[in-house]
């Protein structure tokens, strides 16, 4: 049996802890884990190799508290978005575009996350991670420069796990939970383009672009806290809803989520005049506030070099009016047709969803209504 000693449980108060297996699949090469990094890294890990294989892509997850921020695969950068993820400056490998999108989704919701890398983390990808606030980072191998950069972040205590590829849990899983042991089936269903199969829309027509956002979409629900819904465009997760009672409002979240990232590509957004040298993370919550509509007051100054004009409502509904082509994946049926409706306003053109609702028939026609092509997949993907 092998165990590691961690520093605390979910909060400092709960000592001790630990983890230990027959064989632990992975190796520390630096810092000392936590309780919470450690089901970042594992939970995560699990994503990006699903989908590594299913789209043949290098992929990526910035991790937050056991739920993905953002997760992507390696597809080129446009100068905008390379603006956008700060990643202008930066020579970037196809691991290193999976990183910087899964990063760049939600910047906000990315702040102190666990970086998760299907393939080998190379000297482009640690180069972007030094200069972002992370708590870790687990891959299957680290080319010798990146293991110097990241060994010198955060004062020498950044987190590296290495992971081994090859390693498969057993078939059944257990959890306690107040003394009670749980124990089922790990789920190990595959996520492929067969789920896109049934398609009751009179729109049956997926791009392969609309497959492979599909895809992603899916495979980040499968390892998100539930109830969840996620945009995606461009091979990424562009908003992700989390742990709502609701589906209707992980559906809002979500979207508020996805309009956020397209509205931070709005010309007026990337005009925004800052001074020279304010932080990432200064920039990261003066844009939220600045498309939020609210006001800096005298806060202003230590940010612009001059007060910038509000984004106006009307202003927003002219940029999102040209948000298109953006997929939608639920990880269970839609009850009603005002998921739908929520999802038609940020740009939602594809769905794939589990269907089984005694509502599908209003579900379907929401979609007729709106040309949207949607499949049912026939597989729920709770996760908690």
């Amino acid at each position: 049996m092998n165990e590691l000693e961690l520093k605390y449980g979910c909060n400092p108060n709960q000592k001790p802890a630990r983890v230990y297996a027959e064989k632990l699949p992975f190796e520390v090469l630096n810092g000392r884990p936590g309780y919470i990094n450690l089901l970042d890294a594992l939970n995560g890990w699990q994503l990006v190799r699903e989908l590594r294989e299913a789209t043949g892509l290098p992929a990526a997850a910035s991790f937050k508290h056991v739920s993905p921020a953002g997760a992507a695969v390696g597809e080129p950068l446009d100068d905008i978005l390379k603006t956008i993820y700060f990643a202008k400056d930066f020579e970037l490998s196809a691991q290193a575009n999976a990183y910087v999108r899964a990063r760049g989704a939600d910047r906000m919701s990315s702040y102190g996350d666990f970086a998760i890398l299907s393939d080998e983390c190379d000297e482009p990808t640690a180069n972007y991670l030094r200069r972002e606030v992370s708590d870790g980072v687990i891959a299957p191998s680290y080319s010798a420069k990146a293991l110097e950069i990241l060994k010198a972040k955060r004062k020498g205590g950044y987190l590296i796990l290495k992971i081994n590829p090859d390693y498969e849990p057993p078939a059944v899983e257990t959890k306690q939970v107040f003394g009670v042991t749980f124990e089922q089936k790990r789920n190990d269903i595959k996520i492929s383009a067969d789920c896109l199969a049934d398609v009751p829309t009179k729109n049956k027509n997926f791009t392969a672009e609309a497959q492979r956002d599909l895809l992603t979409a899916l495979i980040t629900l499968k390892y998100t806290q539930s109830n969840s819904v996620c945009y995606a465009k461009g091979g990424q997760a562009i908003g992700i809803g989390a742990g709502q009672q609701s589906r209707v409002h992980c559906t809002r979240l979500a979207g508020n989520k996805a309009d956020y990232w397209f509205l931070r590509q709005c010309p007026k957004v990337l005009e925004l005049p800052f001074i020279k040298n304010v932080k990432r993370p200064d920039r990261d919550n003066a844009i939220d506030v600045y498309i939020g509509g609210e006001t800096f007051d005298d806060s202003w100054e230590n940010l612009f070099t001059i007060k910038p004009e509000p984004l106006t409502a009307e202003d927003k509904i002219n940029w999102l009016e040209k948000l298109r082509g953006v997929s939608l994946a639920s990880d269970a049926f839609f009850p009603f047709g005002d998921n739908i409706e929520r999802a038609h306003k940020s740009g939602v053109e594809f769905i794939a969803q589990t269907g089984g609702s005694i509502r599908d028939d209003n579900v379907i026609e929401t979609c007729d209504k709106y040309n949207i092509a949607m499949a049912f997949t026939h597989i729920r993907l709770f996760h908690h």
